[in-house]
């Protein structure tokens, strides 16, 4: 039996989300078939709205839809300490744990030579004007060999500039992403962080 052209297409751009397969956006586009054609029409302005006003902080590169993220543009947050971390998904994570009141910077993924992503593909450029000696600044990539080598890479990169580099404690299951992690877990490995260098001088 052959789907009809606008069902394969369906499917087609829904298998290109990440981690969803062909089984998974069939059921999927077959789900959103089944919808009342005003729900259709809300995720669709959801869409093009999400795509016409979000955009990269200029400064961290969280996501946000003003001129900084609330992050940035909140002065209370602690100015002394700078937390990296792979995706914007992982600062909504930290950030319901309660246990965090620094800065951010958002690298947009990890260090992965096999698939094409050196450091010019990060955001890491822009980090180092951001670092002042004797800042704080907490490596929280994931514990992946991509997240621990990206990891390793700042530390070379940041001690150099009188940076207190420390590491996210390994309270998360090793291969596990940060934004998985539950408030509890993630809360402690916060907490728990090591400090992998010692400041310049």
């Amino acid at each position: 039996m052959k789907y009809p052209p606008s069902l394969v297409a369906l499917i087609r751009e829904l298998s290109r989300l990440p981690g969803i397969g062909p089984k998974s956006a069939q059921r999927l586009a077959f789900h959103l078939f089944e919808q009342p054609r005003e729900d259709i029409e809300r995720l669709s302005r959801a869409l093009l709205e999400a795509k016409r006003d979000l955009h990269t902080c200029p400064v961290c590169f969280n996501i946000t839809d003003a001129d900084r993220c609330d992050v940035c543009s909140d002065p209370s947050r602690d100015q002394s300490v700078i937390c990296v971390v792979e995706e914007p998904g992982d600062v909504i994570a930290i950030e319901r744990s309660g246990e965090y009141r620094g800065l951010y910077h958002v690298l947009h993924g990890v260090l992965s030579p096999m698939n094409g992503v050196g450091p010019d593909k990060l955001h890491i450029r822009p980090l180092l004007p951001r670092v002042q000696e004797g800042q704080e600044i907490i490596l929280a990539t994931g514990t992946t060999v991509e997240g621990d080598a990206t990891a390793l890479y700042l530390q070379r990169l940041l001690e150099p500039l009188g940076a207190v580099v420390s590491r996210i404690a390994y309270g998360l299951p090793v291969g596990g992403a940060l934004e998985y992690a539950d408030e509890v877990t993630l809360g402690r490995a916060l907490a728990g962080r090591q400090r992998v260098s010692k400041p310049q001088g």
